[in-house]
């Protein structure tokens, strides 16, 4: 695996958090923030799919790294939801933005 498809997948793993937070209306961070929550959770949305036997939605793979795209973004949901309630102590609003 070269820098090039390292550097695409990071990039793919960031708009998978960048979506979530969208989703979850929670931004710890910044994009570096959404980079280390979309490969969080595509490595979530991968156990999720091994443990559960999920198919795989819509697969990416770039050299001997693949994860899907979908799963990542419900992991990184996931993993969002459950940082904002931590963080927040509060329950959690997904879309909401007041």
């Amino acid at each position: 695996m070269d820098i090039l498809e390292i550097l695409i997948l990071l990039v793919i793993a960031g708009i998978c958090g960048a979506i979530a937070q969208w989703i979850v209306a929670f931004s710890p961070g910044n994009m570096l923030v959404s980079i280390i929550v979309g490969v969080v959770g595509a490595y979530l949305g991968y156990l999720f799919t091994s443990v559960l036997r999920l198919p795989p939605l819509i697969p990416v793979g770039f050299g001997a790294i693949q994860f899907d795209l979908v799963w990542a973004v419900i992991g990184s949901i996931l993993l969002l939801l459950l940082l904002s309630v931590l963080r927040n102590n509060a329950t959690p609003r997904i879309f909401w933005r007041g």
